[in-house]
């Protein structure tokens, strides 16, 4: 019974992580400098665009590296 326990608890601990990532989509497009920092790449040529997010890559990276390095070093 503790095998169908503890993989119950990594169930809804990953039930909660997408939520949580689905609420951070929901909620990206409203912080303001999200997606237009300096190092992004923008290039537009009549109607075609492409955009490549870099600095915000590398930023959300770093963000994520720390909340989780912390997470992790808790356990």
């Amino acid at each position: 019974m503790t095998d169908l326990s503890s993989m119950g608890r990594m169930v809804l601990i990953l039930g909660l992580f997408v939520v949580a990532i689905g609420a951070l989509m929901l909620t990206a497009g409203r912080v303001p400098f999200l997606g237009r920092l300096p190092g992004d790449i923008a290039v537009q040529r009549g109607s075609w665009s492409f955009y490549f997010p870099l600095a915000t890559s590398i930023v959300l990276s770093l963000v994520l590296t720390v909340v989780l390095n912390l997470f992790a070093r808790r356990s």
